[in-house]
């Protein structure tokens, strides 16, 4: 079975608030044959560099999920499940604008915490689930 043959179908309950942003407010996964879980990304590349500014953190840091992504044999749009860890409220509107613009219309279900990342110079962690 390939990643073609997965279906994501949102789901909006009419009991539960609507989805205000980039995410589904649930999603049921049929046609899966494997799901691929990505521990938490960090802003750092391949050298070892990790950026000062936030918008090039998460760009490396979606990079880096992409990566797996590739690696595994699919893509942004297998992306079931995305849980982003903001170590500030401020980077909330950058974080929101970079994930629409990696994942186009694609809306996975979504996560976003503001909490006390590992290493300080991290300014976010990401990590994904995706299903193919």
């Amino acid at each position: 079975m390939s990643a073609e043959n997965v279906i994501l179908t949102p789901i909006q309950p009419p009991d539960a608030p609507p989805a205000m942003g980039g995410y589904a407010q649930a999603l049921t996964v049929t046609g899966v044959s494997r799901l691929v879980f990505v521990s938490g990304q960090i802003p750092e590349s391949p050298d070892g560099h990790v950026p000062d500014d936030f918008e090039t953190q998460c760009r490396t840091v979606w990079n880096n999920i992409l990566a797996c992504l590739t690696s595994a044999g699919l893509g942004a749009s297998s992306l079931v499940k995305v849980t982003t860890f903001l170590s500030k409220r401020e980077y909330a509107d950058a974080n929101s604008a970079i994930r629409r613009e990696i994942l186009g219309d694609h809306r996975p279900a979504l996560t976003v915490i503001v909490s006390e990342i590992f290493d300080k110079r991290w300014l976010l962690e990401i990590e994904a689930i995706a299903a193919g």
